[in-house]
């Protein structure tokens, strides 16, 4: 997983008044939590955050105070201003390379359904896999290979299930699945396209019976 590094200084105090002065010098207050020590109070440059935030991508962080102390972390949690949409506060939490920690991932889907092919529709239920693992172990983001969904299928988490890392999600929670639309057409290729897989042989996928019933009528 990548990882972004954002310069800051250690906050000496944390009282309202402090704290406004910070924002108003274009500052984010910060609190890191974890490591067994009390939370570190920082801040840092509300510019130096872009990266991190206003993407699709997750990444873990490297905090650089002042003295050159450093601590791996993530993102925890981020408060934005009702209006402005200015960044208030943000938690953060500390990450060690031997401890498993939660995060969600996001899913890239590759390929076009077999069923999309034919008139339906790819309906996402997850854009984000909630997974634990090693920080090391953690990918940037999580392959869904779709291509053999037909209209009515389903896939399940249990199709990106890795080594790497534990699915936080029950075995029947749905990632994506393939529905009937307007412009659905007939499989001509059914019969004859001997190196696809039926519907019951697909892993991790299930023929929605209702979804298949509308695309026989």
């Amino acid at each position: 997983m990548k990882s972004i590094t954002i310069n800051g200084s250690k906050r000496e105090s944390v009282g309202k008044k402090s704290t406004k002065a910070l924002r108003n010098a274009g500052q984010v207050p910060c609190v890191l939590y974890g490591g067994g020590q009390e939370p570190l109070h920082f801040a840092a440059e509300e510019i130096a955050f872009q990266n991190l935030i206003y993407t699709p991508d997750v990444h873990t962080v490297e905090i650089q105070l002042e003295g050159g102390k450093k601590y791996n972390a993530v993102l925890q949690d981020i408060q934005f201003h009702p209006v402005t949409d200015a960044i208030l506060h943000m938690d953060f939490y500390e990450i060690f390379e031997d401890t498993p920690i939660t995060m969600e991932i996001p899913i890239h889907t590759e390929g076009i359904p077999r069923g999309v092919k034919n008139g339906g529709v790819l309906r996402y239920n997850l854009r984000r896999l909630r997974v634990k693992g090693l920080p090391g172990d953690l990918p940037d983001y999580i392959e869904a290979d779709v291509t053999k969904l037909k209209i009515g299928q389903k896939l399940y988490v249990t199709a990106v299930e890795s080594d790497d890392f534990k699915i936080q999600h029950p075995d029947n929670t749905v990632i994506c699945q393939v529905r009937t639309s307007r412009n659905i057409v007939e499989d001509l290729e059914e019969d004859e396209d001997e190196d696809e897989v039926a519907a019951d042989e697909v892993p991790a996928t299930e023929v929605d019976e209702a979804a298949e019933g509308e695309s026989k009528e």
